[in-house]
């Protein structure tokens, strides 16, 4: 009887230590499985000015900031703003949908400012979450644009915007918000008398009120070197337009063109730059929708992340 007790004991013994065997490397099994399937999801990194894609925000904007946030941007800068929303969305409506996607909207391309709605236009960016106020040319009918020529220009003298702009800066900065002016590539030429617009307006805007956005794009287009804007300015430029140029001149996705960006990119620094936006004005035949992801992965390969 003590030898069948003995036994079955060790019986016992034996099914429970192949038991927990058995559980312990199906355990390990799981647990290998779980870390093979548990992947990191890819950062975002990088902005874009929702001005690339403006056809597909004017049709279908929820859907266009989904794909843009697939795309692996982390922010947007507005180029829309009608009757107090933001493509067709009232400012906090803007906000939240935009962080219900793992967006923000750094800035916003405000031209239809002027002196009587500026305030009204300030309080719906930053109820937006919107923390810089551009101006994407000279306001208030300042601006001009040759259609035989195809030219931009200015209408008015240096000085007068540079008051305009000094007087938006200090509402911007009473609101909270700060104010960016955007180039283009005629602020860079002289004008008759000599001067070029984008240093007097950096030399005679108020830096506590007023910075700079670069596009990259039209200050290569004007053949200057913005590394010397950068010596000459430091920290002024706190945000940039980045878009490249082909071999003919024309708008191109970021790292399939002839801009040395790294060579910018080194000096980010010294420019002031804070935040930066892929923008292609017109992408010729090319969905812009694969035109950014193109540009995205251009910026990876770059070493803006």
């Amino acid at each position: 009887m003590k030898h069948n007790s003995n036994l079955t004991f060790s019986l016992l013994l034996a099914l429970t230590l192949g038991f927990t065997a058995c559980s312990t490397e199906k355990n390990t099994e799981v647990a290998s499985e779980t870390q093979e399937v548990v992947q990191e999801e890819p950062e975002s990194f990088g902005g874009l000015a929702l001005y690339t894609v403006r056809d597909s925000m004017a049709s279908n904007p929820k859907s266009t900031l989904q794909a843009i946030a697939d795309a692996g941007y982390a922010y947007v800068e507005a180029a829309n703003y009608e009757d107090g929303k933001f493509y067709g969305m009232t400012p906090s409506e803007f906000k939240s949908y935009l962080e219900s996607l793992g967006l923000t909207a750094k800035s916003a391309h405000m031209g239809m400012v002027n002196m009587e709605n500026a305030e009204q236009l300030i309080a719906d960016v930053k109820a937006a979450g919107i923390e810089y106020f551009v101006i994407p040319v000279p306001p208030m009918g300042m601006f001009t644009f040759d259609q035989a020529t195809r030219s931009m220009g200015m209408k008015g003298t240096p000085d007068e915007l540079v008051n305009i702009m000094n007087s938006l800066g200090e509402k911007c900065n009473q609101a909270g918000i700060k104010l960016l002016y955007h180039n283009h590539d005629f602020e860079f030429k002289k004008m008759a008398d000599g001067t070029v617009i984008e240093d007097l307006l950096l030399e005679k805007c108020n830096p506590e009120f007023v910075n700079f956005q670069m596009d990259l794009f039209w200050v290569a287009k004007a053949e200057v070197d913005p590394l010397t804007y950068f010596e000459k300015y430091p920290g002024r430029f706190k945000a940039w337009h980045v878009k490249d140029m082909n071999a003919e001149g024309n708008f191109a996705p970021v790292g399939t063109g002839n801009i040395d960006f790294k060579r910018i990119l080194a000096e980010k620094d010294k420019s002031g730059m804070e935040f930066y936006l892929v923008e292609q004005d017109q992408t010729f035949g090319l969905d812009p929708m694969e035109a950014i992801k193109i540009s995205h992965g251009g910026l990876e390969e770059i070493g803006f992340k």
